[in-house]
């Protein structure tokens, strides 16, 4: 685990260090790369040419979105279908400042920083630009972060490159010591060789309750801010909110965030009420965990009952409805809908895969950026047994917890958008771009959170944000 402050230095990018072993070398599949150069009209022609209820004029205008806070985003989806063949691609969370960029094969082999350019180009670069009116703030640049260490120091490389000018690559662990970085009068400074340097801007990796340690006013430019998290970008129960209430605003245009039947605002207490009703199987999430933990996938009463017994800070809970096999899956009351899952393999065994679509803010709307999968650890079966654990069927997240601020990833289970994997995701061109669409549809539902959560004066609305997410523990922990 990286603990010291780094200098980056322009001209020291090396692809080597910033993809996964099997990313490095693969070859991106062609149909990938046809989707990833799709220009918008052909897209929202296609889209609509499938879908003839949706307005064309308003899909136009979403993907045209620009974001004010949520710049840079990464949904997890999940492709599922009902026993009369329905279908979606249905969005399990959004996450703010999201991995990727280490699993992606290259578009072009001619351009070896990918993506990372294209995320500092697009959408870092311009944050920088001081707004009219504004004074301009002097100071360093600085990716921080609490793990990942092979893309954040991909991005640091990245950034020093673009902008021609060093970068501090600064590791900031929940939990630590973190002496190294203060706020001084909303602007972030960090001590590096003897002196207090200011930040004029941040590009920020902080996944773990981010908004313990950064403030939701700051002066230092910071991608993405912390209101960005706590507005649903890494807090699953301000989400829920924020897509219900744009889908309201969608119904009338044939557009909707796709996501499972949800029941927020839950005390631990009420959790096995809400379980039966769905028909004993569910998933419990508490809010504002990432990296796989914090989901519990529920199918009988032991593992309900291993839920229970756990001890656990937060007050408020969600349950969604669990999509599983269509003999095990939630009944919602939309149906009940199953994982399609993998191409059976030479063993006939079918996997439950997720679908990660990266995307940035751009000055010509929210762009597409890199797309991975991963699969689960055991196959999906028709039936489950005593002692079945169902996480390993349907838990697709490849972080490994190994200790406090300690992560490994277990890249067996990742599915690159390559020749060899993507053609046994089950997946295809038409699926990619309901993939795009929902992750776009779903960045703009946090975004427009973010925008309500301030008020005119660009003051944070606490008390509306505990009408929303009314946790004292949370509340207790983010910083003004």
């Amino acid at each position: 685990m990286k603990q010291s402050v780094e200098i980056i230095q322009p001209g020291n990018f090396n692809s080597e260090n910033h993809w996964y072993p099997k990313a490095l070398n693969a070859t991106i599949h062609p149909m990938v790369n046809f989707f990833l150069n799709l220009d918008q009209k052909r897209i929202i022609n296609r889209y609509c040419h499938l879908h003839p209820m949706v307005d064309r004029d308003k899909l136009s205008e979403i993907l045209d979105y620009r974001c004010k806070y949520f710049m840079w985003g990464g949904a997890d989806l999940i492709n599922c279908t009902s026993a009369g063949g329905n279908r979606q691609m249905v969005v399990i969370e959004n996450n703010s400042c999201p991995s990727g960029q280490k699993s992606m094969p290259l578009l072009d082999d001619n351009k070896e920083d990918g993506s990372y350019r294209l995320l500092v180009e697009r959408t870092f670069k311009p944050l920088l630009k001081p707004k009219q009116g504004t004074p301009k703030i002097k100071g360093k640049l600085a990716v921080i972060y609490d793990k990942n260490y092979m893309e954040t120091s991909g991005y640091a490389a990245t950034i020093a490159e673009v902008m021609q000018e060093e970068v501090f690559l600064v590791p900031y662990y929940l939990g630590a010591n973190n002496e190294h970085i203060k706020l001084d009068n909303g602007l972030l400074y960090l001590y590096h060789q003897g002196e207090w340097r200011p930040l004029r801007a941040a590009f920020r990796y902080l996944t773990q309750r981010p908004w313990t340690r950064l403030p939701v006013h700051c002066k230092t430019k910071l991608l993405n801010p912390i209101i960005a998290c706590l507005a649903g970008g890494r807090n699953k129960m301000v989400a829920a909110k924020a897509y219900d209430l744009y889908n309201a605003e969608l119904a009338s245009h044939g557009l909707k965030v796709n996501i499972p039947e949800t029941i927020w605002d839950i005390s631990k207490a009420e959790i096995p009420l809400w379980i039966n009703k769905m028909g004993g199987q569910a998933v419990i999430k508490v809010p504002y965990s990432n990296a796989g933990q914090g989901v519990f996938t529920i199918t009988n009463e032991r593992e309900l009952e291993n839920f229970m017994n756990q001890d656990i800070d937060y007050e408020r809970y969600i349950v969604q409805s669990l999509i599983g096999n269509y003999n095990w899956s939630s009944t919602s009351e939309k149906g009940k809908f199953y994982h399609v899952g993998t191409i059976p393999n030479t063993k006939g065994q079918t996997y439950v895969i997720d679908l990660r679509m990266m995307v940035s803010s751009t000055t010509s709307g929210i762009k597409p950026l890199c797309v991975y999968s991963r699969r689960t650890a055991s196959p999906l079966t028709d039936t489950l047994h005593d002692g079945s654990d169902s996480w390993e069927m349907l838990g697709t997240n490849l972080s490994v917890k190994l200790g406090d601020n300690e992560w490994g990833s277990d890249t067996n289970r990742l599915m690159l958008m390559d020749r060899r994997d993507f053609n046994k995701l089950g997946i295809g061109l038409d699926d990619l771009i309901e993939a795009y669409i929902q992750t776009v549809l779903s960045t703009i539902a946090i975004d427009k959170m973010c925008k309500n959560l301030f008020n005119s004066k660009g003051k944070f609305k606490m008390r509306l944000f505990k009408s929303l997410n009314n946790d004292s523990t949370l509340l207790n922990e983010i910083l003004l």
